[in-house]
């Protein structure tokens, strides 16, 4: 999952981008309200939690634009403040929940799969292709009940290609969804982590589940 965090306090935001990526999030950061706008229409992010007061467009005007031009991806908003006519504000905006400063990482972590179950009704929390299981609440995977050990990263590529599956889905989906804004995009960083996940979930004497479509991408399926 891919995920916006705008917020000019680079202490917050710091401690907000790390914990999310401890998760395995891939985390693009913005300073202010225009750099915000200008990455939510460059970029096709999950979810986005913005700070309500921010250089530039605040946080509601930034989502106000944003709602205006089209781009619905989910938003959270953060503020010191929790009075009633804020939270209205904020809905009326255009966000999608509201978290007071300060808060727990665990209960930002909560509400981000909250609105992803929202958005996603048709995603259990377990994900099934063949005998791989993928339990999404635990961040554990299991193929013919033997647990796979895996990376942050290893685990949100493999949870993409199984919210795809079987469908297959290209380098740049993955890239978009899975690695920030950081990512190289001359270097062959998912090849290598394809490659990681195949040893992993496909050992000898199994039926391999991840396929490399020549031309278009890589798919998690039982069909060949």
């Amino acid at each position: 999952m891919r995920i916006l965090v705008a917020d000019d306090d680079a202490k917050a935001a710091g401690l907000v981008v790390q914990g999310l990526k401890a998760e395995g999030y891939a985390v693009d950061v913005a300073r202010d309200g225009d750099e915000a706008v200008w990455l939510a229409e460059s970029h096709p992010y999950d979810v986005m939690v913005f700070d309500v007061m921010m250089p530039g467009k605040d946080g509601f005007t930034a989502v106000r634009h944003l709602r205006r031009k089209g781009v619905n991806t989910p938003v959270i908003f953060l503020t010191a403040r929790g009075e009633v006519e804020d939270r209205i504000r904020g809905l009326d905006a255009g966000g999608d929940d509201y978290l007071v400063k300060p808060f727990s990482l665990a209960e930002l972590q909560a509400r981000l799969r909250a609105i992803l179950r929202r958005q996603r009704p048709q995603l259990a929390s377990v994900l099934r292709v063949g005998d791989l299981e993928l339990d999404l609440l635990t961040r554990k995977a299991r193929r013919a009940g033997q647990v796979i050990e895996l990376t942050n990263r290893e685990f949100s590529l493999l949870e993409f290609l199984c919210v795809n599956s079987p469908k297959p889905v290209s380098k740049m989906a993955i890239v978009e969804h899975v690695w920030d804004q950081h990512f190289d995009s001359q270097t062959n960083v998912v090849n290598v982590y394809i490659n990681y996940l195949r040893k992993k979930i496909d050992p000898p004497g199994m039926k391999p589940l991840l396929h490399t479509v020549r031309g278009v991408g890589f798919a998690l399926s039982e069909e060949a």
